[in-house]
């Protein structure tokens, strides 16, 4: 896999695309007194939307990729929130805010679709390996007395 695979990927391409917008339009207009808190948050949430589509895309399984383009989806809707807030508090114009919630509508409409895509496709059903599960069998926990409980008589 190489980055030429994801930038043929438009829901990665456009997630990328929201995240440096959010990156240059948002950031340095949130006061100083964010910079630890609502910064980082924008900052890591949008990020994060790319990030997962890009693992999922790695995994080569669409089970793997469908998690993590919900994962992905979760992060921008986190991202979005963070905005709406930034909205309501005067960090961002209703404009700018308008503008960004239109470009995540459309994100989550390609994440959305992605799915689907990825779910109708079945990539990688076949591959080595895909048959199996993992599971793990429930095994019995033996507690041991070793240490005798308190009591009031001997508690000071």
């Amino acid at each position: 896999m190489s980055i030429s695979g994801l930038e043929k990927l438009d829901v990665w391409c456009k997630a990328r695309d929201f995240a440096v917008r959010i990156n240059k339009e948002v950031l340095p207009l949130l006061p100083v007194e964010e910079k630890w808190s609502l910064d980082q948050q924008l900052r890591r949430s949008s990020q994060s939307i790319s990030a997962n589509i890009a693992e999922g895309h790695g995994r080569f399984y669409f089970q793997d990729n469908v998690r993590f383009c919900y994962i992905a989806r979760g992060s921008l809707e986190e991202t979005l929130s963070y905005i709406v807030y930034a909205n309501q508090v005067g960090y961002i114009s209703e404009a700018l805010y308008k503008s960004l919630a239109l470009d995540g509508e459309n994100l989550n409409r390609l994440i959305n679709g992605y799915i689907g895509f990825l779910k109708k496709s079945k990539q990688g059903a076949n591959g080595p390996g895909a048959n199996y599960t993992i599971r793990e069998t429930l095994s019995d926990y033996i507690v041991e007395d070793n240490l005798a409980l308190p009591t009031d008589s001997n508690i000071e």
